[in-house]
């Protein structure tokens, strides 16, 4: 196999560095495992962002995200340390995760966590109706 999981996440210039606008993807095969059980979770992750000058790319996404796969974490580490990750890696003005776990044990967790950058703040709402 050629291509393997990895934890650096590489970025590009954001082409439009001047103009808020809002960068979002989904992740429906997030998995990791449970660190008492050793049974796989899994969930779908929803990121969405504001960048700065830089962008995250998109195939060292998805080969960190894998890097998870064999990895015991706790649902609300997991998803504050790929947030710190990404922030890190990119510098986004604002940035948001929010990790939808699957049920198991009858129990559905979401963890939702978020970065602003010091000093920024969205513009107003607009309405068009």
């Amino acid at each position: 196999m050629t291509t393997k999981p990895s934890k650096e996440l590489e970025t590009f210039a954001n082409p439009h560095p001047g103009r808020d606008y809002t960068i979002r993807i989904r992740i429906p095969e997030f998995t990791c495992l449970c660190p008492k059980t050793g049974q796989p979770d899994f969930a779908t992750l929803h990121l969405e962002y504001i960048p700065a000058a830089r962008c995250i790319e998109l195939k060292s996404l998805k080969l960190y995200i894998w890097s998870f796969r064999d990895e015991g974490a706790f649902h609300e580490d997991v998803s504050n340390r790929i947030l710190g990750d990404l922030v890190a890696a990119c510098q986004p003005r604002f940035m948001r995760l929010r990790a939808e776990f699957y049920v198991r044990g009858g129990i559905h967790t979401d963890v939702v966590v978020e970065h602003r950058e010091a000093g920024w703040s969205p513009l107003p709402p607009v309405d068009l109706g």
